[in-house]
């Protein structure tokens, strides 16, 4: 096995230990101990990759493991903050959204 099929094989491990953990935090409503800076690290390292693999490989799924997974309000929440994050209005998000896809052109 190369380097990159263990890291990626450790990454999946990781990513789905990363998962559990959080949904048992949630539904035990505890993630007051959850430091801010775990929570940036995650969404930082699944944005980047998300992105990448969407534009180098030319092809689109969906970021999150199923429709159930999230809440629209979860997307929303996530969503305008990252906006702020980069200083990105609705109005620049409309742009790149009205973006033809690859596979619907």
């Amino acid at each position: 096995m190369s380097s990159s099929e263990d890291a990626a094989s450790e990454l999946d491990l990781a990513a789905s230990r990363a998962l559990e953990i959080v949904e048992r935090a949630l539904l035990d409503g505890e993630t007051e101990n959850i430091p801010d800076e775990t929570v940036q690290r995650l969404l930082t390292a699944g944005t980047k990759l998300f992105a990448n693999k969407v534009e180098m490989e030319d092809r689109f799924f969906s970021p999150y493991t199923g429709p159930e997974d999230v809440t629209a309000t979860d997307v929303v929440m996530t969503c305008s903050d990252m906006l702020r994050a980069v200083n990105l209005s609705t109005f620049d998000l409309a742009m790149w959204f009205q973006r033809p896809r690859s596979n619907e052109e």
